[in-house]
């Protein structure tokens, strides 16, 4: 495909480079490079998107996909007409954000649904090992929040439930700012996917490692994207919320060390973060976090 004009996106944190493509014809696509990547490495992902797509995900289709000269790979995507998520919540009455949270789980139980391929690494193992690198990343780095003793204990008092967890397909990076409010002509806007380059597998509960962003954004979406993931809220078992901070604990102490190369607002974002997960859960102790709940049922604990 040609363009007449590209306009480089200056947000996110992928080393990819995103642009508003224009055609010769006044077309407009999300134009996707991603220097030094291998086409035959990336060759399955493409797959894999077109299958989110098959089933109903709602994302940017990649129309096109291929090597570029000079190396790496690009794709040509649906441009998005709409807005960023997270501003739009706050627009939003309770009941929308409860609902799109809502939306939110059921989409990602589709993206969990794709078949594995074969001889992916046992999970146990595998996270084990990734707690481990996190643990040592965090003491080997010079900053310290309050607080952190109950993450270590969380840590070591909980990794056995990780034992027998399945794999699944991840969308690597699921949360309120990888999600688009996108236009229609007619009724309320629809939830779009975006950025599905951290694809991964693991356990699919993995997946709400990043629901922090979504509940500090507003936590009727959060709780409305776990309700929507399992059916309501009577069905969300208890290992759910177990494993959530399991998760959440260890990703807590990794983005301390990695805010630190991205200058004081990072580290103060994520100290802030460690907090809240702390504040949301009585230093780990109450699993249930103060936000969850439905909109005639939420409390005022947060």
């Amino acid at each position: 495909m040609e363009f007449a004009s590209k306009t480089l996106i200056e947000k996110g944190w992928s080393s990819d480079r995103k642009y508003r493509a224009v055609t010769p014809e006044g077309e407009v696509f999300l134009l996707r490079e991603m220097p030094g990547a291998e086409y035959g490495m990336w060759l399955p992902w493409y797959e894999r998107q077109k299958e989110f797509a098959r089933r109903g995900v709602p994302m940017c289709d990649t129309l096109e996909f291929g090597p570029m000269p000079g190396g790496g790979v690009c794709a040509v995507q649906r441009w998005i007409d709409g807005e960023d998520l997270e501003p739009a919540l706050a627009r939003m009455t309770e009941e929308e954000q409860y609902r799109y949270g809502l939306e939110a789980g059921r989409i990602l139980k589709i993206i969990h649904s794709l078949p594995l391929p074969d001889g992916l690494p046992d999970w146990e193992e595998k996270f084990n090992k990734k707690i481990e690198r996190k643990i040592k990343g965090y003491l080997d780095c010079p900053l310290r929040f309050e607080g952190d003793g109950a993450v270590f204990r969380y840590l070591e008092e909980n990794r056995g439930l990780l034992k027998g967890r399945p794999n699944a397909c991840q969308h690597g990076d699921y949360h309120v700012g990888n999600i688009m409010l996108e236009n229609r002509a007619e009724g309320p806007g629809r939830l779009t996917i975006i950025d599905f380059n951290r694809e991964d597998f693991g356990d699919p509960w993995e997946e709400f490692n990043r629901i922090v962003w979504c509940a500090a954004a507003s936590p009727l979406f959060a709780s409305g994207r776990i309700d929507g993931y399992f059916g309501g809220p009577e069905k969300v078992p208890e290992l759910f919320w177990r494993l959530l901070w399991l998760y959440i604990a260890s990703n807590t102490l990794s983005s301390v060390y990695w805010a630190i190369p991205f200058g004081e607002q990072e580290i103060r974002t994520m100290l802030r973060q460690a907090a809240d997960v702390l504040r949301w859960t009585d230093g780990l102790t109450n699993p249930v976090p103060a936000w969850y709940g439905r909109p005639r049922e939420k409390g005022d604990r947060t």
